[in-house]
Formats: structure tokens, sequence, C-alpha cells
């Protein structure tokens, strides 16, 4: 509701008082001045910027965008962990593959390498997956509470931020997966992976 000020005043009986009120100005240079010219005008008056007040105002939300910041990231890392741990028990299920490569005379050092290209491809498709995943909650939860609150406010978002960092993580804790566990297979012996010895 917009009203002027002495409207406002005969509205409310609140005589020649106001807690606040709010001057529109071209920015600019001279906003400075007016802001100090606000300030000398009387006793008591204390000029603000508008995006002073925002930011005072929207405090709580910056809190709650960090915790959920936090959930996000929480959320990454469990996940990577989970294609880790994934990772490494499919790797270890190869034995008998790897076995037979090393008895066929295919190197150690080819072995790993094939390995790990194939846990890099699969953690970026696993990762893209995601990223996927996560945009069309966030679309169902944003068109449900957008309409639930009759509001434009977005409740979910997916950032470009959140999107490397997934990427990045998944990536790097992929290739050290398979490394790791194309390793311990590639110094075994051939036969003792195929519980032979």
């Amino acid at each position: 509701m917009r009203l002027h000020l002495d409207e406002l005043q005969s509205l409310t009986s609140y005589g020649d008082r106001v807690h606040r009120f709010a001057v529109q100005t071209r920015g600019g240079p001279h906003l400075d001045r007016a802001v100090a010219a606000i300030d000398a005008a009387a006793f008591g008056f204390v000029a603000h910027r508008s995006k002073d007040v925002a930011v005072e105002t929207s405090a709580t939300f910056a809190v709650v965008s960090r915790f959920h910041r936090a959930i996000g990231v929480i959320t990454v890392v469990a996940s990577a962990i989970f294609l880790l741990c994934i990772l490494l028990l499919k790797v270890d299920e190869r034995r008998r593959d790897v076995a037979a490569l090393r008895l066929s005379g295919i190197s150690r050092v080819t072995i790993v390498k094939s390995i790990v290209i194939e846990a890099s491809v699969l953690t970026v498709f696993g990762t893209l997956f995601g990223i996927a995943l996560g945009w069309i909650a966030t679309v169902i939860v944003n068109v449900h509470y957008q309409g639930v609150y009759r509001t434009p406010l977005r409740f979910a978002l997916v950032t470009p931020q959140t999107i490397v960092f997934a990427l990045v993580l998944s990536i790097v804790l992929g290739i050290l997966a398979g490394a790791l566990a194309a390793l311990r297979l590639a110094r075994a012996h051939p036969l003792a992976l195929l519980g032979r010895r």
C-alpha cells in the first residue's frame, strides 16, 4: 500500500512523527552528498542506502542460504564417497578379467590405464546424470512451492558452482578409486586372482 505522508499521519493519528521515509535519488556521485545532507538536517536523522538496508534485513536469509549450501556440499561429498565405494567394488569384481589379461601377456601398465579410463568415463556419466536429476528435482520443487505460496521466488536451484564442485570432486575421486583398485589387482599374481594360489 502506498500513501502520502500526510495521509499516513491522519490514518494512524501519529502526529508529526515518522519512523522512516524513503528518498529516491538518481544515484551517481551525488548520493554520498545526499546521505550526508539528510544526516545533518536534524538531530536523530540517520540516512541509509537502500542496499545497506537490504543487507541488514536479509541477514536471516543469508544464514538460511549458508545452511542450504552446507547441506548441498554434504550431499555432494556423501554421494561422491558412495560412488567411490561402488567403483572399488566393481573393479574388485573383475579379478578374473584382469587375471586373464595378465596371463595373455598384457602389461600391468596397460591394465591400470584401461581401468582408470573406464572409471573416469563412468564418473563423468554418473555426475552428469546426477546433475540432470538434481535439476529436474529443483524444477519440481519450485513449481510446487511457487504454486502453494503464489510467489515467483525460487525455493531450490542448481548453481554453476555446485555443478563444477560435483564434477571435479567425482572425477578426482573416480580416477583415484580406479587407480587404487587397478594397482591392487595389477600387483597380485594372476593365479592368485583366479583363486588357484
